[in-house]
């Protein structure tokens, strides 16, 4: 990796490369652009710091994402008790008719919203951003039993809670007598 030896323009074109899929991924820990933005830029920091010992036991990407991980978990634990942390506006329960596209999407959302964090990622990973299991494994350092248990157990929250909450917001809608 030219990053290792030293390259900054190796170091800038891998940033441009990785940059937006980070910032998305990173959205998952915090709605805040200028928290997204120092995660992403801490991360290429730690990504030049250690190049040199980057093992090649994972993918170029697996090993950015996990040093992206890792470094949202230490800044959401820095900033838990920040009050300007917080979620500057909180998703509206809004309709939900599974009929249209974006109702769908706002009902999963409202579905994911209720797994523990650690479910949640692993969901993302797979299924938003292609991540094999192992990979998984590799971002959040946590064995494959692990992260294979996160994801049955997500999947059946979802199975029973789902239903649940579309059933709950079109009793909301109906007409008050």
């Amino acid at each position: 990796m030219a990053v290792a030896g030293g390259s900054r323009e190796a170091l800038e074109r891998l940033y441009l490369a990785y940059h937006r899929r980070l910032a998305r991924f990173l959205l998952r820990f915090t709605p805040r652009y200028d928290q997204v933005e120092e995660i992403v830029n801490d991360t290429f920091l730690s990504v030049w710091q250690g190049a040199a010992g980057f093992r090649q036991a994972s993918t170029v990407s697996t090993w950015i994402f996990g040093i992206a991980y890792r470094t949202a978990l230490k800044s959401r634990r820095q900033r838990r008790h920040d009050e300007t942390s917080q979620p500057i506006d909180e998703h509206s329960p809004g309709t939900v008719d599974p009929t249209s596209e974006l109702e769908t999407r706002d009902w999963l959302l409202r579905g994911l919203e209720q797994l523990p964090a650690e479910q949640r990622l692993t969901l993302d990973l797979a299924y938003r951003m292609g991540y094999s299991m192992e990979e998984i494994a590799v971002i959040t350092d946590s064995p494959i039993g692990t992260v294979k248990a996160r994801m049955f157990y997500a999947r059946e929250k979802l199975r029973l809670s789902l239903p649940a909450l579309g059933d709950s917001a079109l009793h909301a809608l109906e007409p008050q007598t």
